[in-house]
């Protein structure tokens, strides 16, 4: 879900030059609408700029509980499987994104809307709790090639139709990409009932509420990516799948009916530029 994406000229140069060019050389100061809840956050605020926002419309966390045993071997040694209760959970996430900008600038043109769908764990490393990504599917080539080379992360290129029919989000995914399989998702989802916040302790906080991801560069380096939002406004979902193959090359085999359904009319973020972990 958190794409972090960068002109490509800045974005092969990895992310300690990007935190020079758009951080403290900065002179122009902003203050994002994301910033005026942090209450709310496990940890402090990471010190220097952000340098990315985005926004997320019409997003589905659809979650299973997964084999633990199986998860914890398809993520990094050097991460501790993260669990609720010690049961592993997988999410996909479909979701429009839009407003993609660097600090102080306006929403760049070439990256300024497109779908995308993500599938992901959960896993921690030094007390700080994130995301892990199987695979983040976009429907921008531009954005995809950008993010596998800033932050090496396992993007892919699909063909992805999302629109609204009445109260539904109609959602279809096909990767493309030759660097992957031929992942599919056909779905058809919705919020009902009133929003809420999810209270911290519970399964529905433990899905939703997180403020890092991490990734793994070639050489076996670790990567913590930081972000920040408001609380998400959550609803109960209801969904129908009509075609779901995006675990298949996990070999995880997932359920027709998500164990957690949840949606999300609108987030906004900001990430800050992505930083070794030192373990």
């Amino acid at each position: 879900m958190y794409i972090l994406n960068l002109p490509i000229r800045f974005a092969r140069r990895r992310s300690g030059y990007i935190s020079k060019r758009f951080g403290w050389r900065h002179t122009r100061t902003e203050m994002h609408p994301s910033l005026r809840s942090l209450v709310h956050r496990p940890w402090a605020l990471p010190t220097g700029p952000w340098v990315m926002a985005q926004k997320w419309h019409d997003l589905l966390f659809a979650h299973w509980a997964v084999p633990t045993a199986l998860t914890r071997r398809l993520v990094p040694a050097k991460l501790e499987l993260d669990t609720f209760e010690g049961q592993a959970w997988l999410g996909i996430v479909p979701f429009t994104m839009s407003g993609v900008r660097l600090r102080g600038t306006p929403a760049l043109p070439w990256l300024r809307a497109f779908p995308e769908l993500n599938v992901r764990t959960y896993v921690t490393s030094g007390g700080k709790p994130g995301v892990w990504f199987f695979s983040l599917d976009a429907a921008n080539l531009l954005a995809v090639e950008i993010a596998r080379w800033w932050f090496d992360l396992p993007y892919f290129h699909a063909r992805i139709n999302s629109g609204a029919q009445s109260e539904r989000i109609e959602y279809f995914s096909r990767r493309d990409d030759r660097r992957g399989g031929s992942e599919q998702l056909q779905a058809s989802y919705s919020g009902k009932g009133p929003w809420f916040q999810a209270k911290r302790g519970t399964l529905q906080y433990f899905l939703t509420e997180r403020y890092c991801l991490y990734a793994q560069r070639d050489n076996g380096k670790l990567l913590r990516g930081e972000i920040h939002h408001a609380p998400w406004k959550l609803q109960d979902a209801g969904v129908s799948f009509d075609v779901n193959t995006m675990t298949e090359s996990l070999g995880i085999e997932l359920s027709a009916r998500p164990d957690q359904l949840h949606f999300s009319k609108l987030q906004e973020m900001i990430a800050w530029a992505p930083q070794t972990v030192d373990l």
